[in-house]
């Protein structure tokens, strides 16, 4: 992962069990990527560590508290909107009893769970997301339990 220079944000791709969470992101037309599905995570604050940045993003965001034995893989990516920054990106893995402690926060229009697939042939997500979880199967073979 490059670890050059402070990251700019990070994001996670969380399983619950084997279903990935996901944000409709709120349509304001000044917001990058106004109402397309993302992932939880965000913009560092003071000097975080990539995975401070995308545990409190996530308790933020959804009200989940993630221990760091739940990352299985993360990677970091030149920033879409900053040529010298550079974003973390995670994947990670919960219970899917988890499902039932989320309490979503006041970014974004709502919350859903969606198979890997289903996620990535969404039309209207973040586009990025297709080729970073492309590039954690490629690495580690996926979710193989």
């Amino acid at each position: 992962m490059r670890t050059t220079g402070h990251h700019q944000g990070a994001k996670v791709a969380l399983f619950l069990g084997d279903q990935l969470v996901s944000i409709l992101r709120d349509d304001f037309p000044h917001i990058h990527y106004p109402n397309l599905w993302d992932l939880p995570g965000g913009g560092r604050e003071g000097e975080e560590t990539t995975f401070e940045t995308v545990a409190r993003e996530l308790e933020e965001e959804l009200g989940l508290i993630m221990p760091k034995t739940a990352v299985l893989w993360e990677s970091g990516f030149p920033s879409s909107t900053d040529p010298e920054r550079w974003n973390a990106f995670f994947v990670a893995r919960m219970p899917a009893a988890c499902v039932h402690d989320i309490v979503f926060g006041d970014e974004g229009q709502r919350w859903k769970m969606f198979d890997m697939k289903a996620f990535v042939s969404l039309p209207n997500r973040v586009p990025s997301y297709g080729g970073r979880l492309a590039k954690w199967i490629d690495e580690t073979g996926g979710l193989t339990r």
